[in-house]
């Protein structure tokens, strides 16, 4: 496996600044975030588009360090069903990735509305009262699949070999299950990006999660869920309180560690290798409380301890 991090994660400091820490930090690649809910401010699309001297420039400023671009990050809703630039940014990032030679791209299986005319996303989590399996219906039928369909050809057409789909709250796509099923339509271009963190507050579990997915997990954000009893008990974890108030939460996003410990991410990274992902573990900071790159300094020293990183050699001895 290889380590990097998402360039926001450290969103406060410029682009050089960025790569320098993740030279210095002893990490393999930085995933870059390009649009959507991200200000992307280490990368433009308006500026790298069809601008080969510009491509070259970010490129070198990876190469001079011994870094990799692990992938972009597209990660807004591509459906939103009254912002369409947010799917523009998206087809956007696919050139962007197959003029620079960037083999994946991490995004959202976007949410639309929940029929013709609404104007906000709507998702759809229980199967009662009866209009819920419409708005299913009408989700998947008339908006997803064709889009996917889509982006599918396109991303082929500029030479992407992988999108990973983030299973994420908010978005058609959220867990094993919805995954394969857009993947069963789509093909094999579509995958899945394993983030633990989302699968923890929606009740999931993502050691069995790594096992399911298996050939589809195509990438990993790693981030950590820190779940919280007393308020849970009272609230569950559908939770929509501030994102800032973590003591008034039932979960939060948190360095890694802080919510799950050495042993479980160990345990992460082998039940990965079971299902025989082999590839970037990409640190997602979101914590709120702790400083961003402090939170990240920890976060890489955590997996470095853990993730495997070498090829397995063992054979049996002819007795």
């Amino acid at each position: 496996m290889k380590l990097g991090f998402v360039s926001d994660s450290l969103s406060g400091l410029s682009f050089e600044d960025m790569l320098d820490h993740a030279a210095r930090l002893g990490v393999s690649g930085v995933e870059i975030n390009t649009c959507g809910w991200s200000t992307a401010p280490h990368c433009s699309l308006d500026d790298l588009l069809d601008n080969s001297a510009a491509q070259k420039t970010f490129l070198k400023a990876f190469a001079d360090r011994g870094l990799e671009i692990i992938a972009f990050n597209a990660n807004g809703n591509p459906l939103h069903p009254t912002d369409p630039k947010q799917g523009a940014d998206l087809r956007r990032t696919l050139r962007l990735a197959g003029q620079m030679g960037v083999a994946k791209v991490c995004t959202m299986s976007g949410l639309p509305a929940g029929a013709p005319g609404d104007t906000m996303p709507n998702w759809v989590v229980s199967s009662w009262p009866p209009e819920t399996q419409t708005i299913l219906t009408y989700q998947w039928h008339e908006k997803l699949i064709p889009f996917w369909t889509d982006i599918a050809k396109t991303a082929e057409a500029e030479g992407v070999r992988q999108i990973a789909l983030e299973l994420h709250g908010n978005q058609c796509v959220y867990n094993v299950p919805s995954l394969l099923k857009l993947r069963a339509e789509i093909g094999p271009i579509i995958g899945a990006n394993l983030d633990p963190s989302h699968l923890f507050w929606m009740g999931a579990d993502p050691l069995i999660a790594a096992e399911a997915l298996g050939a589809a997990v195509y990438h990993v954000h790693a981030k950590d869920t820190f779940l919280n009893p007393p308020v849970q008990a009272t609230t569950s974890l559908l939770e929509n309180g501030s994102l800032m108030d973590i003591p008034a939460r039932s979960w939060s996003y948190i360095t890694l560690g802080y919510g799950h410990g050495a042993h479980w991410w160990r345990q992460f990274c082998y039940r990965l290798k079971m299902g025989g992902y082999d590839g970037w573990l990409s640190i997602e900071h979101e914590d709120v409380l702790l400083n961003s790159l402090e939170g990240l300094e920890k976060s890489v020293a955590l997996l470095h301890a853990v993730m495997p990183d070498k090829p397995a050699d063992f054979k049996l001895q002819d007795i």
